[in-house]
């Protein structure tokens, strides 16, 4: 069986626009009515469901790519980030050890989700070139699952910088921060299960998405 490409090829010119029609997504959600949370008031947002649904659409490079921009736009003084700030201060918020890992967190998803999709297309062609009629796993949520699993390892690394920025920025102890990030868990789970959802059904309408793996 043929193994998945690596993603090496270069930047071209639809990954630059997908780069920034997903940063613009992500300023969209971030900007939608947060939910502060306990004492220090670190947002709910729809943030976090921006960062797994870029890392799951466009890969580890593009998505890193893509999160960036939209850091990078905020700390010069855009307000993009939730609750309509922007600027340098916010490296000083509860909140900064989230928005830093925004990028990392996409691009650990995009790496494991484009694995994965490439993975399941060459199994598919592979499965049709001999006959077999099960060569298909994407209509049997075997994708949707493995995309889930990128979301989830996305979330991990999210929360633990985002408790480590509540340890260093709020002073909290680290039990007091592992509990105020434990309220963000539920949320941010069914987050990575509509972004998996969303991320099938595009990966189904445009297979360029994921590279020229068919």
């Amino acid at each position: 069986m043929t193994s998945p490409a690596p993603e090496t090829r270069a930047v071209t010119s639809f990954d630059l626009a997908n780069i920034a029609v997903f940063a613009a997504l992500t300023c969209v959600l971030a900007l939608a009515p947060a939910i502060p949370v306990g004492a220090i008031g670190v947002p709910i947002t729809l943030q976090t469901l921006a960062v797994f649904l870029t890392g799951m659409v466009l890969g580890g490079r593009r998505a890193f790519l893509a999160l960036l921009l939209y850091v990078v736009v905020g700390l010069l003084g855009v307000p993009v980030f939730a609750g309509f700030v922007g600027g340098p201060a916010v490296l000083a918020g509860p909140s900064a050890g989230y928005l830093v890992s925004f990028p990392f967190a996409a691009a650990l998803v995009g790496a494991l989700a484009h694995r994965s999709v490439r993975g399941e297309r060459v199994r598919r062609r592979d499965g049709a070139a001999s006959g077999a009629t099960s060569a298909a796993p994407e209509r049997r949520g075997g994708l949707t699952l493995k995309l889930i699993g990128a979301g989830l390892a996305g979330l991990v690394l999210s929360h633990v910088v985002g408790i480590v920025g509540m340890m260093v920025n709020a002073g909290l102890a680290p039990g007091a921060a592992v509990v105020t990030d434990l309220a963000f868990i539920p949320g941010d789970l069914v987050k990575v299960v509509v972004a998996a959802l969303i991320a099938v059904a595009v990966h189904r309408a445009f297979p360029r998405m994921a590279g020229a793996v068919l």
